[in-house]
């Protein structure tokens, strides 16, 4: 990230947490020089992901949470009163220049290799992890083509890196063979439906490896996606604005792990940087919920009410009937319906699907393309689209050795090809008024 860029983690960076009332017992804490809400958090709660109970607890006194200011008092709640100060304070905070303590926390915290954050993260909540890949080489975008095309799409490609090994890394390289083949073949299964309107870039990204992350909670997730995966798309953006956008508008999408690392870039990188936000004509982000949650904390994001609203996060998760224990699906999560592009329970018939694509089971490639063979309809209570066609053919993930993270009648792989007709269409239809809207 450039020095001097301030990134303000918007309250929806809690995006799985649930914000706790302030109970009776609460603590005072003087902010002293390189202090930032994460940093207190994290010494008082053992995480900085809770920055926001103390936000909360201290908006007569907080403006804006990214600037604080040393003497300033803040209840820490939640803490007893007699409680001696963290740790963390006791040893550092007073004494350490801000550049030097992110350096540091960076470094304790960062998995397996020795990371650093530099001072280009000076102001961040959560401190970037590492060394950012090189995105002025071709080499580490996956699709870098050339503009012809009045619009772009920014996508991020969901979990293809799957390792069951005891010593696998808990993080891809940016560099792995696997990974690198697995984006690959999913940027071609998925990427169709926006490379007929748009210019489709896709930076390789370092990604968590699926088998580390199942059974982590929400709030674990959300920090453990704050390492190199944020660092890395970070990077990525800085240079596709800077470099590759040319002012034209865009989509951000992404599916599974790439949803989530959509919202994270919606609730944090986007809102200090409007310039780049107010050119978005949607955020396409299904295989992970956007939650009721998500939109009460970050005023700034809206969930697609119909087919042709821009700047909008278009979102949902497919699923058979009775689908349990999804890792994708979290409480309160809303869906908006792939064919209808509705978010009431209206029922949608497989004859309104223009295309399905489907995978060929014993090639695994995606060689057919059939219209009405997926149905969909929002199950308000879940916050899923139910797809009733359980005939289906479909991928199945293998190779976890165990249970499928998804649920047993999850259709996760088919988010976007069961309703690719419907999908590519409405990625026209989006852009189509976002342009209409801007005439200038």
């Amino acid at each position: 990230m450039k020095r001097g860029n301030r990134i303000l983690m918007s309250l929806g960076l809690l995006t799985f947490c649930i914000l706790l009332s302030v109970p009776a017992s609460a603590s005072e804490y003087t902010v002293v020089k390189g202090d930032c809400l994460w940093r207190i958090s994290k010494n008082y709660f053992g995480t900085g992901v809770r920055w926001v109970e103390i936000f909360e607890a201290n908006r007569g006194a907080i403006r804006d949470p990214n600037l604080i200011y040393p003497g300033q008092v803040f209840t820490i709640p939640g803490v007893d009163a007699q409680s001696t100060a963290p740790a963390a304070e006791k040893e550092t905070a007073q004494t350490t220049e801000p550049a030097e303590t992110a350096a540091q926390e960076a470094s304790d915290e960062a998995p397996a290799e020795a990371a650093k954050a530099t001072t280009e993260a000076d102001g961040l909540f959560a401190p970037l992890v590492g060394i950012a890949a090189d995105y002025s080489d071709p080499k580490n975008w996956a699709c870098l083509p050339e503009a012809v095309k009045k619009a772009d799409t920014l996508y991020i490609y969901p979990t293809v890196y799957c390792d069951t090994a005891k010593d696998a890394p808990a993080i891809a390289s940016i560099d792995d063979k696997a990974m690198r083949s697995g984006a690959l073949e999913n940027i071609e299964r998925n990427c169709g439906v926006f490379s007929e309107t748009t210019n489709v870039f896709a930076p390789f990204y370092r990604q968590s490896n699926l088998n580390a992350v199942i059974g982590l909670s929400a709030q674990e997730l959300l920090e453990f996606q704050m390492q190199e995966q944020r660092t890395d798309l970070y990077a990525a953006l800085d240079f596709y604005f800077e470099n590759l956008n040319g002012g034209r508008p865009f989509i951000l999408a992404g599916h599974a792990q790439g949803s989530l690392m959509g919202k994270i870039i919606l609730q944090e990188y986007m809102q200090v940087h409007p310039e780049y936000y107010e050119r978005m004509i949607a955020a396409y982000l299904p295989g992970y919920s956007v939650t009721e949650e998500d939109l009460k904390n970050n005023p700034a994001l809206r969930f697609a009410e119909r087919a042709d609203d821009t700047g909008v996060i278009v979102s949902w998760n497919t699923e058979g009937v009775d689908n349990k224990d999804n890792f994708c699906v979290l409480p309160g999560a809303i869906a908006i319906n792939p064919l209808a592009w509705t978010r009431d329970g209206t029922y949608s018939y497989a004859i309104e699907n223009k295309a399905s694509h489907i995978v060929n089971g014993t090639t695994g490639k995606v060689d057919e393309s059939k219209p009405g063979l997926a149905d969909a309809q929002v199950d308000l209570s879940r916050g899923v689209v139910i797809c009733y066609n359980v005939n289906l053919p479909y991928t199945k993930l293998d190779g976890l050795g165990g249970k499928n993270p998804f649920g047993d009648k999850s259709y996760h792989d088919g988010d976007y090809m069961y309703y690719f007709g419907n999908i590519e269409e409405n990625v026209r239809v989006r852009t189509e008024a976002w342009f209409a809207a801007h005439k200038s």
